[in-house]
């Protein structure tokens, strides 16, 4: 685990996360175009399924922007698959399962408390990171409401 988090101008870790279709992506296979990266708690739930619905909606603007999309849970690529094809998504989904993982290496797979219990959990942030692989801006406890319309505002500004 990474002791400090990675900060505003820092390059974003380059580690493998694994596509619906069992493939692979990573950070670095977007340079040369701008890559929003937001991490949500789980499939499905209402919040989830909202911010993804909410990214989905606005991802031909990141395309005209010449913003790449990618939504990153710790769920397997087969309910990412459920999930996509239910809400219709069109942001695309990776897997970060493994331990020691992207989610890990930036601190956002953290502990977080619900009603007195305290369990490890993905903490809802979003990363824009420019052309050349570095991070232009963090969104930290994210709250779901208009909150695509206020990434896509920052990609369109980079």
């Amino acid at each position: 685990m990474m002791s400090n988090p990675p900060a505003v101008g820092d390059t974003m870790p380059d580690i493998a996360l694994e596509t619906p279709d069992g493939g692979s992506v990573k950070p670095s296979d977007f340079r040369g175009q701008k890559l929003v990266l937001f991490f949500y708690p789980k499939d499905s739930t209402p919040g989830c399924t909202v911010e993804n619905q909410d990214f989905s909606a606005l991802a031909d603007d990141f395309a005209a922007a010449g913003t790449a999309l990618l939504g990153i849970s710790k769920d397997s690529p087969a309910r990412h698959r459920n999930f996509i094809a239910k809400y219709e998504l069109k942001a695309p989904l990776a897997t970060d399962a493994e331990e020691g993982g992207l989610s890990d290496a930036i601190g956002v797979w953290a502990e977080k408390k619900n009603y007195g219990r305290t369990y490890m959990g993905m903490v809802r942030t979003t990363y824009l990171i420019d052309a050349e692989g570095r991070i232009a801006r963090i969104w930290d406890k994210v709250k779901v409401k208009g909150h695509a319309a206020q990434v896509l505002e920052a990609a369109q500004a980079l």
